[in-house]
């Protein structure tokens, strides 16, 4: 599943595709969204926000298009007669007089107003954003002191949308691995330099994957892993679906166990069990 950072970029590209221009046709995939097509027509989007995982395109006229893109939603944008995905289920097309954008196969698309979004079953439960601006270290160490989440194991605390919005399985495995903490602990068997070094890490990772379009490995390590040879995907992460090679950092060989219903990846030496 996308998490917050691939979201985000999509949500630069669909604003960038559509910001400030009114909407000359609207079609929709399936009868359900019909209803979309005349209160979205001549409306123009005034920006594009995400909160996690969830994307709110707002239109001039006070209604957000809420979307999910969930395993295989996917944002595609182009000129305006950017032809149609023929791999792909069509959920709604929004054109521009020079622009379009299209969201094949997502599973969820509302249309709300502003008190239909405060009210929302999903978004009200949201934490902040990992990738707003707001949210900082003060914000994420107030929160891991919570009675809520401070007796929750990091693994799965990490991929819950209510403590922050926008970690996914890679992220989790990735800031775990740089603030040296196993998945297994949580916040009250920290010390104060550990909580410090996972809040670096929960807002360095997205924020270097989201400008790298999904590089969380040293910078400078993923491009010379690059350079000698090694495909984007090999070279992206620190550990993260590196499962039997060596740890960059000790050359420990990678684990891959069971979290939280999901594939972790985690160096038994540069994160030990027990503080």
């Amino acid at each position: 599943m996308p998490e917050g950072p691939e979201i985000r970029r999509a949500a630069d590209q669909v604003a960038e595709a559509l910001q400030g221009r009114p909407l000359r046709r609207v079609r929709v995939g399936q009868g359900y969204l019909k209803p979309l097509i005349s209160a979205l027509t001549g409306q123009r989007v005034i920006r594009v926000d995400t909160l996690g995982k969830a994307m709110l395109t707002r239109f001039d006229n006070g209604l957000t298009l809420y979307t999910h893109n969930q395993l295989y939603g996917r944002w595609k944008t182009g000129p305006a007669d950017l032809p149609a995905d023929g791999r792909r289920q069509l959920r709604i097309a929004l054109v521009t007089d020079r622009s379009a954008a299209h969201l094949y196969s997502a599973t969820t698309i509302e249309l709300l107003n502003d008190q239909q979004v405060g009210d929302h079953p999903f978004l009200s439960r949201l934490g902040p954003d990992i990738l707003h601006p707001e949210t900082d270290k003060a914000c994420l160490l107030e929160r891991l002191s919570r009675n809520t989440f401070r007796n929750r194991r990091l693994g799965q605390l990490l991929t819950d949308q209510s403590f922050v919005a926008g970690l996914g399985n890679y992220l989790r495995c990735e800031i775990l691995f740089v603030s040296g903490l196993h998945p297994d602990l949580r916040p009250t068997d920290c010390h104060p330099a550990q909580l410090e070094s996972l809040t670096d890490a929960l807002l360095e990772l997205p924020a270097r994957s989201y400008h790298s379009g999904g590089i969380t490995n040293d910078p400078a390590r993923a491009q010379r892993l690059m350079a000698d040879g090694a495909t984007f995907e090999q070279a992206r992460f620190h550990l993260f679906r590196r499962e039997g090679l060596p740890c960059y950092h000790c050359g420990e060989p990678i684990r891959k166990s069971r979290n939280a219903g999901q594939a972790c990846y985690l160096c038994s030496r540069c994160q030990p069990a027990k503080t």
